[in-house]
């Protein structure tokens, strides 16, 4: 079934989660999804040995303008088709919430799936604006936080006032598969395979050019 506005009604639903299971959560626009999305979750899964991840496909990020923001479905209907990974779960169950804050997307996962193991994901260009966010330092005492690498983001991550902040609860890299399992505040900074996608550039690359 769809909503009026054309979302699947089990997008509208966190998905189904069982006690002990260790979930990555990804949050975004995913305006558009792209590959390096898919890429950092099978990073993650791998490297903190996840049950799933889930792409929390938000309504409209707080700190952004939604001028060029495709419609929910849509890009629902993308990220499912890009993720294409019996691992990899879409939701849009924070459209149906009071707030459209990361801290109370958390808090309500918590409260209704309080058996899983939750550990928030973000890119390196996040942690470095994370301070900005609404009630940061509380997802750090919330759930541990894993920090996928992104091209030349590494420095102005790892001394954002976030890092520096908590700096003490860092785990090493080695040590990231026992992630999931420890009481926060935790985080690592994860290596990998670095992707240059972005949405921001997708979508000017789609922009008729101006003569």
């Amino acid at each position: 079934m769809r909503d009026d506005s054309g979302v699947l009604e089990v997008s509208l639903h966190p998905p189904y989660a069982t006690q002990g299971m260790r979930i990555g959560l990804l949050g975004g626009s995913f305006n558009p999804p792209h590959a390096a999305h898919r890429l950092i979750s099978l990073t993650a899964i791998k490297r903190l040995n996840l049950t799933q991840v889930w792409w929390l496909v938000t309504p409209g990020n707080p700190l952004k303008n939604h001028a060029e923001l495709a419609p929910l479905a849509e890009r629902v209907r993308m990220s499912a088709e890009l993720a294409a990974h019996s691992h990899i779960k879409i939701t849009a169950f924070e459209a149906g919430l009071n707030s459209a804050y990361t801290a109370s997307t958390l808090r309500y996962l918590k409260r209704r799936h309080n058996r899983a193991h939750f550990v928030w994901l973000m890119g390196a260009d996040n942690l470095a604006g994370f301070h900005t966010w609404n009630d940061w330092e509380s997802i750090f005492q919330m759930m541990p936080i894993a920090v996928l690498d992104r091209p030349n983001w590494r420095y102005a991550a790892l001394a954002s006032p976030a890092a520096q902040k908590f700096a003490r609860f860092r785990v090493p890299e080695k040590f990231a598969t026992s992630l999931a399992l420890l009481a926060p505040p935790a985080w690592s900074y994860l290596s990998g395979p670095l992707s240059r996608l972005s949405s921001t550039e997708l979508r000017r690359a789609r922009e008729p050019a101006h003569k």
